[in-house]
């Protein structure tokens, strides 16, 4: 006699199926509880609780220096925009100093902005007219400025002699 009563849930095949539904059905709380439990703690791993103390923030550095260091690192990297950025942010805290303006020419000239850099070269000599090094990197970019632009449109360096001026 046969049993008719028999439902394709019977057969092994799907018993196999129900078991790993039956798995994963009970894996699904645990999944949920893990996550809660990673959001509950995110807060915290992101500096926004209060577990340790106030809340762990970066703060930009705000002295001339320490910008200028951060846009070095910067530099280094390659990263010449961001290297911009700092050296313009320490620019605000001290307009005239003449290793930041020579810093801000070469990431100006690193991105392709000569006549930006040509500014910034020449301010940096102004800053510090005795400055033997400034005034070499300013000779060093004019040169090269001049093969990149006709030279009725470069000024000479300065009315005065510079050290390894063309």
């Amino acid at each position: 006699m046969v049993n008719h009563d028999r439902h394709a849930s019977d057969s092994p095949r799907a018993t196999r199926a129900n078991s790993r539904a039956q798995r994963a059905n009970s894996r699904a709380p645990r999944a949920i509880v893990l996550l809660l439990a990673c959001a509950a703690f995110l807060p915290l791993a992101c500096g926004s609780g209060t577990a340790s103390g106030p809340p762990a923030t970066i703060t930009p550095p705000s002295t001339t220096d320490s910008q200028m260091l951060f846009g070095t690192r910067m530099a280094q990297r390659g990263l010449w925009a961001e290297a911009l950025f700092r050296y313009r942010q320490a620019e605000q805290l001290d307009p005239n100093n003449p290793r930041n303006l020579n810093n801000i020419a070469v990431a100006y000239e690193a991105l392709g902005q000569f006549d930006n850099a040509l500014a910034y070269y020449q301010r940096a000599v102004k800053a510090a007219p005795g400055n033997k090094e400034l005034r070499q990197n300013y000779a060093r970019f004019v040169e090269f400025y001049r093969a990149f632009r006709p030279v009725d449109q470069v000024a000479a360096p300065t009315d005065e002699r510079i050290e390894g001026a063309p």
